[in-house]
């Protein structure tokens, strides 16, 4: 399926979630704590040498313009849900097992769009060379990826909803 024009923001059911969790405390409970800080630190007088309150203010203009950019995302997003993935060829939301042809070694990717995307936890995005490769692949299939260094071949072995 092409998610491409349809919303500023794919995510998968997982990737909702833990925006709509990590706004949940920044409400909850991050702006309660910015406020007891600022609190606190006007009670301690002069706040043109107060680094206490000034340190507290840059924390609250963060968490705000967080809560701000997360919003925006949940606004403008696309969910793609865990139960519609076709898992007859390679889509955000798959995870996909490939052989790398050039160690022989097993690796799994999770495809994901690009605001989860975390190569360090093996979630990939759909516009990255290697998920751009993948993407719309059938298992069985050969993908080659050009990096400066080698040119990395991978074997789609395996393709499942994630």
């Amino acid at each position: 399926m092409d998610y491409s024009d349809k919303a500023s923001y794919i995510l998968t059911e997982d990737g909702h979630q833990k925006i709509l969790a990590e706004l949940k405390d920044l409400k909850e409970n991050k702006r309660k704590e910015i406020a007891d800080r600022i609190r606190d630190a006007k009670q301690r007088g002069d706040l043109s040498e107060n680094a206490e309150y000034e340190e507290a203010r840059r924390d609250q203009s963060f968490f705000e313009g967080r809560i701000q950019h997360l919003e925006s995302i949940l606004k403008n997003c696309e969910i793609v849900e865990r139960s519609a993935v076709d898992v007859s060829e390679v889509g955000i939301g798959c995870q996909v097992n490939v052989i790398d042809l050039n160690t022989n070694k097993e690796i799994k990717f999770k495809l994901v769009g690009t605001y989860e995307a975390d190569p360090t936890k093996g979630l990939i995005s759909s516009r990255s060379p290697i998920g751009g490769a993948l993407l719309g692949k059938k298992p069985g299939e050969i993908v080659c990826i050009q990096s400066p260094k080698q040119t990395k071949k991978y074997r789609i072995i395996k393709v499942r909803r994630a």
